[in-house]
């Protein structure tokens, strides 16, 4: 697990001098403290009359001239440790690559390739890259089963190859402008580069307020984007490509036994956990005694001698904690043990949460994550977790509200109006997050809305209507046409031949679980130096899980059917019986007591207030209908908190942060 940066220019006045180059690669030591390597192709710029790298003047380029370009690395040691430094090449160094994840079926392919003559000098999984670009080009990526992000340098081609796994678990933002295109695993590495405008765009902040994240291909500022999951990028002669290489047919739907997909789904991950144990590294799992994370810490304690190591994370507040069940579990299976409580310190986490998560991110299941992979890391350097099985296999509570809700559409019209009828929209909400009345009253509120719009406003963190209230007139005129709607519409349009609640549960897989799940759990994971590994996500096992009808996953409102009854050897009872908790903090109680002089001293500040987004009065009414206990707005005004704070660190200052600062900000991550 690393960090990558770097850049291809044919205009030397967009030339990346190496000290840029090494501030790009400092900014991401947390994610590889181990090593640090650069290449670069051509002349490094030096000023005029000094002396150049190999002895060379300064190179005089002119706007056409071949590409120069330079690659930057940062590694967490996990495979060979002694030789797997990087940036490496194939044989005689026409084919250069810096990569981020692993490879998990690398000895597979290394095989295959040497048996056609290529000749390898380390036991790294990385240089596997090379030699397999050599012989496919970008149709490698297919024999990929692993997570990544990558950029591969071909001098005989002048062309820069980008590529990002399947299912989003390794990040990869750029920017293309003319003359250069600009690479990084974080997009604090980008804001390293002089003169990389900090402008915020204006959409992004909309989808932000909408989804809690911002949604690829965007990200919060204008002119730099996201690598969305599954595809790669083509940078040669100044253009740029993007292209899909995993885009599996989601209205294919195989009728086959239920003991079938059982025991395919049970090889396949179970392969799936052994070959992430593969690790010359101590290594554990996160365990928070759910279904999803029970199944994968049994796989492993029934593929591995030595008892596993488990780690879990709970809270004060009873309803978010799960360390009960975690402690089952452990116990199940013998494993070593150890849990921590949350109590947060707002001046001591969040800070160190917005500089790492270097744009707006509001999941507040960022906290515990944090921590639990802060907890972690002082006893290994590896964790595997139960991610992606609620996607997969319909686990979420809100796929019950997607089922009931089909059942509305199909009643007559007269019915259809009395259940989505004013009555019911004059029920109080309550104030518990998790309370059935509030989840009770936002379900009817939405009834007569059409499926993709309901939807949307059921997971929304502002749903229409309130950022309409939110936003001044300033800032909603310079919003788009376009609508935040329009990225769950293109993921529910792949499974349009579907029912509904699959076709929810996969578009959730490509844009939620992206977005969200592993934007989270990677940022929190490496500012620990922690690599953390998804047995589930998995490409195979995620087709695999695409392909079952919906009966197999999902019945009578209940999700995860075929988790439960093929891995039952694996689940005690009350494991296996308990309904989803999900892994939230109680943001609701710490507004109105352990955030609540910070929150308000931020929130309600002329400085926030007068940034020209917002009406301050919505603002205060948030805030006050907060504290009165008349509506719970913690979810809002964590987002509207970590955005200001945000813009505080990131924008407020437009200058590049010093080295000093920004090791020392590191320095504060963990």
């Amino acid at each position: 697990m690393c960090g990558i940066a770097g850049a291809v220019w044919n205009d030397v006045e967009k030339a990346v001098e190496r000290e840029t180059l090494q501030r790009m690669i400092d900014v991401l030591r947390h994610r590889g403290p181990d090593d640090e390597g650069m290449f670069f192709s051509g002349q490094w710029p030096v000023a005029s009359g000094q002396r150049a790298e190999g002895g060379g003047r300064r190179a005089e380029g002119r706007k056409g001239d071949m590409p120069r370009v330079a690659l930057g690395h940062r590694r967490l040691s996990i495979i060979d440790l002694a030789g797997g430094h990087q940036p490496i090449s194939n044989e005689d160094g026409s084919v250069w690559v810096v990569f981020n994840g692993e490879i998990y079926n690398f000895r597979e392919l290394r095989r295959r390739l040497e048996q056609s003559g290529h000749r390898f000098r380390t036991q790294s999984d990385t240089e596997v890259l090379v030699h397999l670009y050599e012989d496919e080009g970008p149709e490698m990526l297919g024999s990929l089963r692993g997570m990544f992000a990558l950029a591969i340098w071909d001098a005989r081609r002048r062309r820069l190859l980008l590529a990002r796994d399947r299912l989003g678990q390794k990040p990869l933002v750029y920017r293309h402008e003319p003359g250069r295109l600009l690479f990084a695993s974080e997009l604090k590495s980008l804001l390293q580069v002089h003169g990389v405008p900090r402008e915020i765009d204006p959409r992004a902040l909309d989808d932000y307020l909408t989804y809690q994240y911002v949604p690829h291909p965007r990200t919060i500022f204008r002119g730099i984007a996201k690598l969305p999951p599954g595809h790669y990028a083509i940078y040669e002669d100044d253009r740029l490509e993007v292209r899909p290489f995993w885009r599996p047919d989601f209205n294919i739907e195989e009728s086959r036994s239920a003991a079938e997909y059982a025991g395919e789904l049970r090889d396949l991950l179970t392969s799936a956990v052994e070959m992430r144990l593969q690790s010359e590294v101590p290594l554990g799992a996160f365990l928070s005694g759910g279904i999803d994370s029970t199944i994968i810490v049994g796989l492993m304690s029934q593929l591995t001698q030595e008892p596993v190591r488990t780690f879990s994370i709970g809270f004060p507040v009873g309803e978010f904690d799960e360390t009960g069940y975690a402690r089952t579990a452990a116990e199940r299976f013998g494993t070593i043990h150890r849990e921590f409580q949350v109590r947060p310190d707002a001046m001591e986490v969040l800070p160190r949460l917005v500089w790492h998560y270097d744009e707006p991110f509001a999941d507040s299941s960022a906290v515990p994550t944090w921590y639990v992979s802060q907890l972690t890391r002082q006893q290994v350097t590896v964790a595997l977790s139960g991610d992606g099985g609620d996607e997969l296999f319909a686990g979420y509570p809100r796929y019950l509200a997607v089922w009931l809700a089909g059942m509305f559409d199909r009643m007559p019209s007269v019915l259809r109006r009395m259940s989505a009828g004013r009555y019911w929209q004059k029920l109080p909400g309550g104030t518990r997050q998790k309370s059935f009345r509030r989840r009770f009253k936002r379900f009817v509120e939405m009834l007569d809305m059409p499926p993709a719009r309901r939807y949307l406003e059921w997971i929304a963190i502002f749903g229409q209507s309130r950022r309409d209230a939110l936003y001044s007139d300033g800032f909603a005129a310079q919003l788009p046409g376009d609508d935040p709607l329009d990225f769950l519409d293109a993921a529910l349009a792949r499974a349009d031949r579907r029912d509904a609640v699959t076709a929810f549960s996969l578009a959730d897989l490509v844009t939620y679980l992206p977005g969200d799940l592993m934007t989270k759990t990677d940022i929190a994971s490496m500012a620990h130096g922690l690599e953390c590994r998804q047995p589930f996500l998995d490409h195979r096992v995620a087709e695999l899980a695409a392909r079952m009808p919906r009966r197999l996953k999902f019945r009578r409102g209940r999700g995860k059917l075929i988790l439960r009854e093929t891995f039952r050897d694996l689940l005690p009872d009350s494991i296996r019986r308990r309904p989803k908790m999900g892994f939230g903090v109680p943001l609701d109680h710490w507004f109105r007591h352990e955030l609540r002089d910070f929150a308000r001293e931020i929130l309600l500040d002329k400085k926030t207030l007068d940034r020209g987004y917002f009406r301050p009065a919505a603002v205060s009414q948030f805030w006050d209908e907060h504290q009165q206990c008349r509506f719970n707005h913690g979810y809002r005004l964590w987002s509207l908190l970590i955005l200001e704070l945000w813009q505080r660190e990131w924008c407020d200052n437009l200058l590049t942060r010093p080295l000093a600062e920004t090791k020392n900000a590191i320095g504060k991550g963990g």
